[in-house]
């Protein structure tokens, strides 16, 4: 058993924008985390994966950097970075980076050196080529819709960028944009951080030649840059002049990704990164069929959920390692899209989902929220929208595909990414205690009624069951270590796994629908006789029967 302290951690994902405004701009910041760390050393959290700080235009909300060596005018300063960092390493949390190093925003020093000739020192810093027959270079759609070329009059060429205008992608191919790179992370880790998030890292290797894809429904095709020629050699790279010389946590966005892939990625002997995230259970993987992307993506049937998750659980066990999600600043809320969050459901379905999910062998990540149990905004209005990537779907499916206003505003109040922005909902003062100023996106409605004040002091609560779901990881190595067996795959509504270290053993049960479930036979003739129930949604249990979005986990020893 190779152990280490980051497969025991569990890592909470802030959004800066919208987590604790300590200026009244309507926009969180730096001050406004450190004044929350307690809350969060309350919950027991071991690591903050912090999404981008550093300067930038905000055209993808901080996911455009023009400066990594510098901080966002809005979030603070540098000061109050590292106020921040010592008082979290003062209550034992560890800060983890976002590094986001496929592309840069087109302020960039190196872009704007780059688009001014052609033998600017750093016009290879970019990809950069020529039209064909009067158009792009070729085929490839931006993830952000339209073209994923950019035609420059300055040097009549075209630049790529993979996603936004403002976001070109950089040259990975050049050495002296990974040596760059390589030395702006080891400045980051001179100054104390813990660990970095790698946004879409899978792609910053491109297809030799650049070749053109098969169009989709838009005319436009997918670039096929995931998991590309030279990333594993690139990521070796980064591991031996950077990530081995210290004590990190590191996680690859990993779009694309393939069980097979993943192995090398997040391999055992630690010769590129910790762990990936891969995308198949949130609606992404071979099982979807989706004929607008992720925006007609429905839920899976849970026996194809389950069939994902135990063959990312079986596949890595011992090869490499997972990392759990439900949520995160890119997906709607885990209790819209995977639970039921009417009132009735809204919190016995939250502890579900959150009893499913850490009970598995992985590094479990909670997204700033999920453990109060907030859910999707379900926006009225698209004036009310703020994130680019929902903006620019809009403009696209209804203009050039024949999808109606109403058609896509169902879309967006389901998948929209802003569902994940909404402010933090600490209290039921206004604007939910976020901020004393107008909020940059609004407040979910619901914030009187779910908000952390009222959850932390409720031992009955989300955030209560979340703490204790974080405990039992912490205080059980079984939880962590232990191999993982699916029971019951077929079964449409339960979700039956155990987890099995020596001779000890965990059986995780999760009623994903709101009708009362028989527990099948074979199941619970596993259940000893002596099992200790550990956990569990509810505070009486029927006996052969789970209730509505009921959760349990019994334990014992063979």
């Amino acid at each position: 058993m190779n152990k280490a302290w980051w497969k025991e951690a569990v890592v909470y994902q802030i959004y800066p924008r919208s987590f604790m405004d300590s200026n009244g701009d309507g926009i969180g910041d730096l001050n406004g985390i450190t004044e929350k760390l307690e809350y969060l050393k309350e919950l027991g959290i071991d690591v903050i994966w912090l999404s981008p700080v550093y300067q930038s235009p905000n055209d993808d909300n901080g996911y455009d950097i023009s400066d990594y060596q510098a901080i966002m005018e809005e979030f603070g300063t540098m000061e109050d970075y590292d106020r921040m960092l010592a008082r979290a390493h003062e209550l034992g949390i560890k800060i983890m980076m976002d590094l986001v190093v496929n592309h840069t925003s087109d302020e960039h020093a190196w872009f704007v050196e780059s688009r001014k000739s052609v033998d600017n020192p750093y016009r290879d810093f970019y990809i950069w080529r020529k039209g064909k027959d009067g158009k792009e270079p070729n085929n490839w759609g931006s993830c952000f819709s339209g073209s994923a070329w950019k035609y420059d009059p300055q040097t009549d060429m075209y630049f790529l960028h993979l996603f936004s205008k403002k976001q070109p992608d950089l040259n990975w191919d050049n050495p002296k944009v990974r040596d760059q790179v390589f030395e702006m992370m080891n400045w980051w880790c001179e100054k104390g951080i813990d660990g970095f998030r790698m946004d879409v890292i899978s792609l910053i290797s491109k297809p030799e030649g650049l070749p053109d894809g098969i169009p989709g429904e838009t005319g436009y095709a997918d670039s096929g840059c995931a998991n590309g020629p030279h990333v594993h050699e690139y990521l070796k790279e980064m591991n031996r002049k950077v990530l081995s010389h210290y004590d990190l946590i590191t996680v690859g966005e990993a779009a694309g990704v393939t069980l097979e892939e993943a192995k090398k990625y997040a391999n055992a002997d630690g010769s590129e990164l910790n762990m990936v995230f891969q995308f198949e259970h949130t609606g992404g993987g071979p099982e979807a069929d989706n004929h607008y992307g992720k925006w007609d993506s429905h839920k899976m049937p849970l026996p194809v959920w389950k069939k994902i998750l135990s063959r990312w659980q079986t596949g890595l066990e011992g090869k490499a390692w997972n990392s759990l999600f439900l949520s995160n600043h890119d997906q709607p809320r885990s209790v819209s899209w995977f639970g039921n969050d009417s009132e009735q459901y809204r919190e016995i379905s939250a502890k579900m989902l959150g009893t499913c999910l850490h009970m598995m062998q992985g590094t479990p990540y909670v997204y700033q929220g999920e453990e109060l149990g907030m859910c999707n905004a379900y926006f009225d209005q698209l004036e009310d929208y703020r994130d680019i990537e929902s903006l620019n779907a809009y403009k696209e499916l209804t203009e050039t595909c024949g999808v109606s206003h109403e058609e896509m505003m169902g879309y967006l109040k389901r998948i929209s990414r802003d569902n994940a922005r909404t402010p933090m909902q600490w209290d039921d003062s206004a604007n939910a205690g976020f901020t004393t100023g107008t909020p940059w996106i609004k407040v979910n409605s619901n914030y009187p009624k779910v908000n952390a004040k009222q959850e932390v002091s409720d031992p009955d609560s989300v955030f209560s069951y979340y703490k204790k779901l974080i405990r039992l990881r912490h205080e059980n190595e079984i939880i962590v270590y232990g191999d993982y067996e699916l029971l019951a795959p077929e079964d449409e509504a339960l979700f039956i796994y155990t987890r099995m270290l020596g001779t000890q053993r965990l059986m995780v049960l999760c009623n994903f629908t709101e009708k009362e479930v028989s527990i099948p036979a074979e199941v619970t003739e596993q259940i000893l006789a002596d099992a200790q129930l550990l956990i569990g949604n509810y505070s009486k249990q029927k006996e052969e029967m789970l209730q509505a979005y009921e959760a349990r986990v019994y334990a014992y020893h063979l």
